[in-house]
């Protein structure tokens, strides 16, 4: 596993315009350029970058919340303090061992745990909202179709049943086809949070540092591939708007699972170099069949001038065979135990 570690930025103040149609003021704010931002020779603005979308605002707001959008300047360094000593304390506490019946993540309810913090880079920056989703105004995404939580109790019911038949029962994750992060859209989570971009007149290229997931965006106006063409990262076309990047993407695989969205989902990406060192990404997502309504977050990338390393996820990964040849072990077992019930 790649991974980067280094201190974010704190930024404590952002610039937003205000629409108004019908003579209502929009709650969603969209972002304007509080500076003169630094343009390609073609005359873009110029995105180009690594950019770090590590933050500890979490997606949804906590519902204790209500309609609050924002904490103050002194809440948010009080929590982005709260990270970093927790990381400073989980960084010295002595070293356990474990054995393989044992977990030094191990949780109250005696579950097993996964990577320990110090595989971990989920960010000490507090972007002041009190969620990413800013669309509902509750910061929350919306409910789930009837028939999307059916779909998603059969699925559950299967994977529990079903861990590891064979190697398509594990997700896109476990197989390292897409990275948890990288979406598309991404969202902030776990580590290796970075998006190098690169331009060109007619062309925008994202690569995310989990997996390398790349798309390589037509800004030329061509039509999109047939709807039989089907990809794990969708059909992404862009265009500017003013100087707004957006990509619009369809066309998704179905077994991709983000979020047990469909493969009619519509993803609207929106890019804007808001200073010198931001650039904010928003996302809007459409998908009548898995929720009630669109919903759109918003997430203030950092420029980062370190370097993007190589994401390893099957170099050396011995989990795909050991999680199949688990559970072939168990049917053995199993079997094994019915022959003794008969004798």
């Amino acid at each position: 596993m790649g991974g980067m570690m280094f201190e974010g930025k704190l930024i404590v103040g952002r610039t937003f315009g205000f629409s108004v149609a019908c003579g209502l003021v929009l709650l969603v704010a969209t972002p304007v350029l509080s500076q003169e931002v630094s343009r390609t020779e073609w005359g873009h603005p110029d995105i180009q970058g690594i950019w770090d979308f590590r933050t500890i605002t979490p997606l949804e707001r906590p519902e204790a919340l209500g309609e609050q959008e924002f904490i103050s300047a002194e809440e948010a360094a009080n929590a982005e303090q709260e990270v970093i000593s927790r990381n400073e304390e989980l960084a010295n506490r002595a070293a356990r061992r474990t054995s393989s019946t044992e977990s030094v993540d191990r949780g109250e309810d005696g579950a097993p745990g996964f990577y320990n913090n110090f595989w971990l880079d989920r960010g000490t920056r507090s972007t002041r909202r009190t969620s990413l989703v800013i669309d509902p105004p509750n910061g929350r995404i919306p409910a789930m179709t009837d028939r999307a939580q059916r779909i998603s109790s059969r699925r559950r019911a299967y994977r529990s049943d079903n861990p590891a038949n064979t190697w398509l029962d594990r997700s896109a994750y476990d197989r390292c086809i897409l990275g948890f992060n990288a979406g598309p859209p991404i969202t902030p989570g776990g580590y290796n949070q970075n998006v190098q971009i690169f331009q060109t007149a007619d062309h925008v290229v994202l690569v995310t540092e989990m997996v390398h997931t790349h798309r390589i965006v037509p800004l030329d106006g061509r039509a999109y591939l047939g709807h039989e063409v089907r990809q794990w990262s969708g059909d992404s076309r862009g265009y500017w708007d003013g100087d707004t990047l957006v990509v619009e993407t369809r066309n998704f695989r179905q077994e991709r699972g983000w979020r047990g969205t469909s493969e009619n989902m519509i993803l609207v990406e929106r890019f804007t170099r808001t200073d010198g060192e931001t650039l904010e990404y928003r996302f809007t997502v459409t998908d009548p069949e898995t929720w009630t309504r669109p919903w759109t977050a918003s997430i203030p990338m950092q420029l980062n001038d370190q370097a993007v390393f190589e994401y390893a996820c099957h170099e050396g990964n011995y989990s795909m065979p050991g999680i199949l040849g688990g559970a072939r072990m168990d049917e053995v077992r199993a079997g094994e135990q019915l022959s003794l019930i008969h004798i």
